[in-house]
Parts: C-alpha cells; structure tokens; sequence
C-alpha cells in the first residue's frame, strides 16, 4: 500500500507523491523564540517528528527545514520590554528549543535558518512581487501583498476574499494600506525596531520583514539551492497556522514565483488542557522542561502524543501521562525479555515467527493510513502480548526471539517510545545479582522470611523485581 497523507488543501486523504520519487523537501514551520515553547508546540513537532521519521522508514531521502521566528512583533516587544537587543533575547530560548528537542527525542532537521539570516532573500522576494504588481508601497513606507489582485487566494483555507473584514486576523496590522484584508510584506521601521537592532535597508524603506514573508523566503531559498526547485513535497504546522499564515505564504510564493508552492499541506490539531487549548493567553501554559524536571520519561509523553490521530484534539492530563509511562514501561521489560531470549541466536538466517511478521504488516498498514500511530500503538501491544504468550510456553528458538526484536525495534525507530536506559554501574550489577542468588537459595530452603527481607533490601535500592516461570528479572525503578 502507498503512504496516503490527508491533504489540507483539496481536504482529501490522498497517495502522498514527491516531486522526485525517494526524495522528500519538507519545511515546518519552528518556534517563535521571544519564550519558551509550550507543550502545545511540542504536539506539533512530534507530529512532524513521526512524520519526517516514518518517510525515512519507507526508504525516502528526506530533506527537512524548519525555521526559527528571531524577528517579529512578539520578539520585538518581549526584548524592548527586557532591555535587550533582538540576538540577546532570542539566543537562549533558541538554545531551550533544541535542548528540549533532545529531551523529547525529535530528530534534529537539516537546516534550523533564523529570520533574521535571511533578510536579504526577504528583500528580493518583496520586490519580485512589486514588479509584479501584486504588492504596493503605503504612505508609511510599509509594503503590503494585495490580496484581491492574487485570484486562487483563499483555497488552503476556504476563506472568501469577500469575508476578510478589518478586525480578522490578517488584517490586524496597525499601518496604512489601501485594502483592510492586505497583509504586511515589509513593515516601515519604528523606534522600538532600531532600538533592538531589529531594521534592515532596502529599497522600498528601512524597515523589517512581516512575520508571512519569513517562510516563504527561507523555505525557496533552501530547496533552490539545494535541488534548483521551487516547489515544496510538504509544509506541515499546526491547524491554527492555516489562515492567515499558510494561506499568505502560499500567496506570497506562488506570486513570486509562478509555481505550486507545496503539494502536500499537513496540519496538526490542539492540544489542551482541561478542554481548553494550550496558550499563554489562558495562562495553562506546561513546558517540556517542566515535564524533564519532573522527571517525566519522553518516551511517555511521545506514547500519549500519539495515542490521539495527528488530526484529533488530544487531552493531556496527568492520569493520560502515566497510563503512557506503565505502557512505556511494558514495552521495555518486553525488550529486554526477548533480548534474553535471544542471546545465543546464531548468524543463521531464519523465517521470522508469524507474530513478527504481522507486527510489520499491520504497523506499516496502520503508518500509510495518513500515519494513523494509535493504530499503530495497538499493532505494538497486540504483538508484545501474543510474543509473550509465546515466551512463557517456550515456543520461540533463540533465533525467532532474535527475529521479533528485529521487528519491535523497526517500529521503534519511528515511534521511539522505549523507555529511556538507566545506566547501572557494573559494582550494582554485580550486587543485585548476588541478592536475588541469595534470595532465591532461601527460598528453595523455605526461609521466605529471610526471601522477603532481601526482596525489600533490593527495594530501597530501587530495585524491583518480577518472578518469571523462567527465573528472577530485575530492573532500577524508572528504567
């Protein structure tokens, strides 16, 4: 079966085809880095994480461009505010983005480019669109995109052109234009914008750009440069960047350009809080870097993120968090068990047991399902209880164990939901073997009272244990 991926545009679950067969350009739209980013953010990148990891798994070059928002109005004001020039402010919640990337196990993407790296491909996209005449110079020396001189504008997001009125988002701008539904190209500089550092030359007027023209620019420059294409395979984001974002970009780019700007538009819904979506504005605000000093594993906040289809709202609570650690927990043991299992499998090559061989058919069928990962979550389940079941009749040679961890850690690559390793040094080893010996010699001589002291001696160690049909397993709590 063929990746199928829900296309925002034609509102379709379609076969997903690149431009170039087994290569994908990908650009998702990145923080905006006046503050930390938010959970809510993090569900967005995660998608796109499974996304970008699920292309590679199918066998595709992928080539993924995310940006960093260093210069718009929030940036602006949050450094102004904090006395501070634009570089200062935005440098170390840039740093706090891809430290919590690390923490949450995204895969880095290619090129991360700042807005503010990118100023002078901002600039020539601005004039190629006056040159055009789909954009125009106002009084204030701001440049605006003419929405009404742009025919197809409107079809990402199914807005009329009729039903942008002032007071609607994309015409919030405070500066003179002709039309209320124009949107900001190029903004005429203002005091708070050369007090941060924050204006740059050009030829319409010193100012700086408009937080639309960013992607746009970044994302043609860098699929330009690199295959001489101007046309994107898929743009994914967040379901609240339709309109105005995406559709401006989309405006902005094919204006300049001519050409299809994206084949493939994907977007991901909210993610709240007591039923209302994630936002400062709500003050419900939970960080990634709240959950790692809470010591909350990532692969559990992976496994409850995609637990709900991309394109669902998903709760997060506190009962859905740990329901994900025991299911992250489970799959662990269930590694390490079959880790066991197969430790003296020869290099003989074997059929893989039936249960491994569903496991791989039923999580790519459920993946090519626009990435249904709940799905896909049930096949890894389905498959960790009907593998055991085998386990404990001893029903696997060391080779077919060997075989199934193949297939649990294929799917691992694009779900990364195991739970992180606790290094344990090779002195507690080599202890907590010797307790459990001992343990187990007491209880063959029927002193379970002196078994049950060395079981809560290992306890307070942070030990746990678990009797098995085939001996003693252990782990430290959290592993």
């Amino acid at each position: 079966m063929a990746l199928h991926l829900h296309n925002t545009l034609t509102r379709q679950t379609e076969p997903f085809e690149a431009l170039e067969p087994g290569r994908v350009t990908m650009y998702t739209c990145g923080p905006t880095v006046w503050n930390y980013a938010h959970i809510g953010n993090f569900r967005t990148f995660l998608f796109e994480d499974l996304l970008r990891r699920y292309l590679e798994h199918r066998g595709n070059e992928v080539f993924h461009i995310m940006n960093l928002t260093d210069v718009d109005d929030r940036t602006i004001a949050a450094a102004a505010g904090a006395g501070k020039s634009l570089q200062d402010h935005t440098a170390p919640f840039i740093q706090a983005f891809f430290d919590d990337c690390e923490y949450l196990r995204i895969r880095p993407a290619h090129v991360y480019p700042r807005a503010t790296q990118h100023v002078d491909s901002m600039i020539e996209l601005v004039a190629s669109l006056m040159d055009r005449g789909l954009a125009y110079r106002s009084d204030d020396g701001s440049v605006y995109f003419a929405v009404d001189r742009f025919e197809t504008y409107g079809r990402l997001s199914q807005v009329e052109k009729r039903e942008l009125k002032v007071g609607s988002r994309v015409a919030s701008d405070e500066y003179a234009k002709e039309d209320a539904r124009d949107f900001a190209l190029w903004k005429a500089v203002s005091p708070d914008d050369e007090a941060v550092g924050a204006a740059w030359d050009a030829p319409f007027g010193r100012g700086r750009p408009g937080w639309h023209l960013e992607c746009s620019a970044i994302a043609l420059s860098h699929i330009k440069e690199r295959y001489g294409v101007e046309t994107l395979d898929i743009h994914a984001g967040g379901i609240d960047l339709i309109f105005p974002h995406h559709e401006n970009e989309i405006a902005q780019s094919e204006g300049a350009t001519g050409k299809q700007f994206v084949r493939c538009w994907l977007h991901g819904e909210f993610l709240t809080i007591g039923g209302t979506k994630m936002s400062k504005r709500f003050g419900n605000i939970l960080t990634a870097r709240d959950l790692k000093e809470e010591g909350v594993d990532a692969a559990a906040v992976r496994m409850l993120c995609f637990s709900t289809h991309y394109r669902q709202q998903l709760s997060f609570t506190d009962d859905a968090l740990e329901s994900a650690g025991e299911g992250v927990g489970r799959l662990g043991e269930f590694r390490r068990r079959l880790i066991e299992a197969s430790g003296a499998s020869s290099s003989e090559a074997v059929d893989p047991p039936p249960e491994a061989s569903e496991l791989r058919a039923e999580f790519e069928a459920a993946m090519d399902e626009d990435l249904n990962a709940p799905r896909a979550l049930a096949a890894v389940f389905s498959f960790v209880r009907a593998a055991n079941r085998r386990l404990d009749a001893s029903g696997w040679t060391a080779a077919a164990a060997a075989e199934a961890l193949s297939a649990l850690d294929r799917a691992m690559e694009v779900l990364d939901i195991l739970p992180t390793s606790v290094d344990v040094k090779a002195e507690l080893r080599d202890w907590v073997e010797e307790r459990i010996a001992a343990r187990q010699a007491a209880r063959e001589a029927g002193d379970y009272a002196c078994a049950d002291q060395i079981r809560d001696e290992l306890t307070e160690k942070g030990i746990e244990l678990e009797d098995t049909p085939q001996g003693t397993r252990w782990k430290v709590r959290g592993d």
